[in-house]
């Protein structure tokens, strides 16, 4: 449908007509933004060219003038982003609650009105925020109740801290997050919650409610050194090994060095972390060298620092970090630049768990995060340890 068509429709019918105009806009929209991301048009050759097109992904939007049916375009080589979903989005619904709920309760937001109009609300009410928190709060909930999978092969496992109003101070509080990847490749947010610090009481509460949800196998869980996480895993999930972050481990020991030393030992420890051998030599050398703090992490650490190499070795390189998870904390932490301060856990929940749900549709009609011949994942698949 061409655009006199659709001026047609709406000199008729303008409801419709309207819905049918905004459609076409923000589809134009987005195909100008994957031409200046893509840095060619569509169809052109150029020098200047960043990423080629691969298709589009069919993504609804509710608006005040109702739902439509958008086309999104994809970007083979790297995520394409767009801000057409920014504004209308549950999450950008959540941020503006967010929002709102501190201009309430005294914390102070310059651009409350500005951001509000965007949505279509003409003021501000208690009445209002109560409405919005109820709708995000049940889909929040369902989303984080929802059934598991029996068997999720790796299990990432991470916290990141925000400010939140307790009553007339600021405190730093825990999200933690667990995000699963299924036997299929396919990534997954498997839970969240808001803590006051990281206790192995806390973790051993998520994963006890994971397996009340229906997951009851896991093979890798991934994490930072924390121990808690680390002993509430092994008391929930018996059978699974514990895989300690290699960039979270490198951090470790160089907070055991002076900074002059940083970037020569970083160096090693990367070359190291490819042979289980060699590290334990460089623990002795660092000894030797007065560094027996650093040695020690080293020991403290060692045992979960390779089981990722029981695993196919074309999924190394991915099971080995919890960067697919620090990825996430990024844009948890970008989204949510704007309030500052949350007015309670509630708010950074609704907020937070409202951004998971946008991550996790987009992984779950993405592409698969661990892609092999086979179908399966898993210990169950035959690893080529030729490269061990």
């Amino acid at each position: 449908m061409n655009l006199r068509d659709i001026v047609l429709n709406y000199l008729t019918d303008n409801e419709k007509g309207m819905q049918q105009l905004i459609t076409w806009f923000l589809n134009d929209v987005m195909n100008e933004e994957v031409a200046q991301q893509a840095g060619v048009p569509r169809y052109a050759r150029s020098s200047t060219r960043r990423a080629h097109r691969n298709g589009y992904r069919q993504r609804s939007l509710k608006t005040r003038f109702g739902e439509l049916s958008l086309l999104k375009p994809q970007l083979r080589e790297i995520p394409f982003e767009t801000k057409v979903f920014d504004r209308y989005s549950r999450t950008e619904k959540a941020l503006v609650n967010a929002i709102i709920e501190s201009y309430l309760q005294g914390v102070s937001t310059r651009n409350v009105e500005t951001v509000v109009s965007h949505l279509g609300v003409n003021q501000l009410s208690a009445s209002y925020v109560s409405k919005v928190s109820r709708e995000l709060d049940t889909k929040v909930q369902e989303f984080m109740e929802k059934s598991l999978d029996s068997y999720y092969p790796y299990l990432f496992v991470d916290a990141s801290y925000f400010k939140v109003r307790d009553e007339s101070r600021y405190v730093n509080k825990a999200l933690l997050v667990i995000v699963g990847v299924r036997t299929d490749g396919h990534r997954e947010v498997l839970a969240a919650r808001i803590a006051d610090a990281e206790h192995e009481l806390t973790w051993e509460g998520m994963f006890s409610d994971l397996k009340e949800q229906g997951l009851t196998r896991v093979d890798l869980i991934i994490s930072d050194g924390h121990t808690g996480i680390q002993s509430a895993a092994g008391r929930m999930f018996p059978g699974s090994s514990w895989q300690m972050c290699h960039v979270h481990f490198i951090r470790a020991v160089l907070r055991k060095v002076p900074r002059k030393y940083h970037t020569e030992i970083a160096e090693v420890l990367k070359e190291c972390l490819s042979d289980p051998g060699k590290l334990l030599d460089y623990a002795v050398q660092l000894d030797d060298r007065g560094f027996s703090r650093a040695a020690d992490t080293i020991h403290r650490f060692h045992l979960g620092l390779f089981n990722y190499r029981a695993f196919p070795p074309e999924f190394w390189k991915k099971i080995r970090t919890t960067n697919l998870l620090e990825r996430v904390n990024r844009e948890l932490k970008r989204r949510s630049k704007k309030i500052g301060a949350f007015p309670c856990d509630a708010s950074l929940l609704r907020l937070a768990g409202s951004i998971l749900i946008d991550i996790n549709e987009e992984w779950i009609t993405g592409s698969r995060y661990l892609s092999a011949k086979s179908e399966m994942i898993s210990l169950d698949t035959e690893a080529d340890f030729t490269a061990l």
